[in-house]
């Protein structure tokens, strides 16, 4: 398989680098804060744009008060990258202005041979985008305003860098590499057991992976063939219930593995039933957009009858709605009961995740469902005249109408249903997005 293009992001530090690697992966993989230099080592992550897939590259931003080591710096960290890179994003603070350490970065990338693009970032309304002429002084041919931040922008970014890319067609792809899964759950819920369970009886290879936290703890498994990484995450409390300071960073630390992850197994005791906190953690499982996929652990302690399970699933669906895409399966960590079932669902759900829909038949679907149920806004009916499947993992949707902003969360919704319907993308997330045709 042919070496995919990189795309590597450079600037100095706080203008917004790693929020715009993180909205190109669309999954927060890098630490965004406000203070200078939150990112130090380069990070990378594969991402799809249209069809193309790529590599992205988020490098540490240059210190200014080291001005005379900027040459070397971004060098010694970032010479690899660029000596590989496909294409440059330069990223600069539209709202500073032009400074001196960001015309010093330009001309290096710009010696450096690669096509350079300039993304002036945080002009996140339109009142701002006059502040993006000064940088035209910098003498990029290829400049873009946008708010990584908000989205606003990245479209027309990514279109330009990734034009001349190959397409990946439009088959189903799979992950590449092993699949990160989290198990993620408040305290003693089991998810520990369950770690062991899995990569032991279940197993066919086990090996260790040195982590860098000392409450998470990953292994690597093969399984029928599949290769799986699991993160056993500390148990996440509400903020408010975490006192220690040892204990506050396992939970953003178990919060930065769910992040990182490409599938949930969110765990519940089915002895204590749905808390919650339970919906609590659900929340951050659903607003990362990772896969799900909802255990019900302790289930053999629980008494049997026969709505046990449809009761306990309608309940769970009563308080966790937001997640009416992921499956339930009821297990026993500690006596291996229906683990089986829980290894085929993971199959599936990765799988899922990763399922690209040819064009032509998200077409020959839309032209089949009926957009006269969806509500209009000021006596205009919507018309979709293209649907198509810009990216995966997870699988997000471009939609071309007659409209201009978003689409109405009910039209969201509906098209989210029947796009469930006929193409499943069980456990997964769907994003749907919306451009006026011009």
């Amino acid at each position: 398989m042919a070496e995919l293009p990189l795309i590597v992001i450079l600037g100095r530090p706080n203008v917004g680098k790693s929020t715009l690697f993180n909205r190109i992966l669309g999954s927060r993989r890098a630490l965004v804060g406000n203070e200078p230099g939150m990112t130090r080592d380069r990070i990378e992550g594969i991402a799809e744009w249209r069809g193309a897939r790529f590599k992205v590259v988020d490098t540490g931003g240059i210190v200014p008060e080291d001005r005379d080591t900027i040459a070397s710096e971004i060098f010694r960290h970032a010479r690899m990258a660029i000596e590989k890179a496909a294409h440059l994003i330069l990223v600069v603070d539209g709202r500073d202005g032009v400074l001196p350490l960001d015309q010093e970065l330009c001309n290096l990338l710009r010696r450096t041979g690669k096509p350079l693009s300039l993304a002036v970032n945080k002009i996140d309304v339109l009142k701002h985008a006059p502040l993006a002429a000064e940088f035209a002084r910098l003498g990029v041919r290829d400049t873009f305003t946008v708010s990584a931040e908000h989205g606003l922008g990245v479209d027309q970014l990514l279109d330009h860098v990734t034009a001349g890319f190959e397409s990946a067609g439009e088959s189903v792809a799979g992950p590449e590499g092993p699949v990160k899964i989290a198990i993620i759950g408040r305290p003693n819920v089991g998810k520990s057991t369950l770690l062991n369970r899995l990569a032991g009886e279940e197993r066919s290879i086990v090996t260790p992976i040195a982590g860098t936290t000392r409450d998470a703890v990953d292994v690597e498994v093969e399984h029928d063939g599949g290769k799986y990484v699991f993160i056993d995450t500390a148990g996440i409390r509400r903020k408010g219930k975490t006192k220690l300071l040892a204990e506050k960073l396992s939970v953003i630390q178990a919060r930065k593995h769910l992040e990182q992850a490409d599938v949930a197994l969110f765990v519940l005791d089915a002895e204590q039933g749905v808390t919650a906190l339970d919906t609590h953690i659900a929340g951050y499982a659903h607003e990362s957009h990772r896969s799900v996929i909802l255990v019900v652990n302790k289930w053999d302690a629980m008494p049997k009858g026969p709505t046990a399970k449809s009761d306990f699933t309608a309940e769970v669906r009563r308080r966790m709605k937001f997640l009416d895409y992921a499956p339930i399966v009821f297990i026993s960590a500690l006596k291996g009961y229906r683990l089986g079932n829980l290894w085929q669902l993971i199959a599936e759900v990765s799988a899922a995740r990763n399922l690209r829909v040819p064009t032509s038949q998200m077409n020959a679907f839309l032209k089949r469902i009926d957009l006269n149920r969806v509500p209009t806004t000021g006596g205009r009916p919507l018309r979709i005249y293209y649907l198509t499947q810009a990216m995966t993992s997870p699988p997000t949707f471009i939609a071309f109408t007659n409209r201009a902003g978003k689409l109405h969360f009910s039209t969201e919704r509906f098209l989210e249903n029947r796009i469930r319907e006929q193409f499943g993308f069980a456990g997964s997330p769907i994003v749907i997005k919306s451009r006026p045709r011009r």
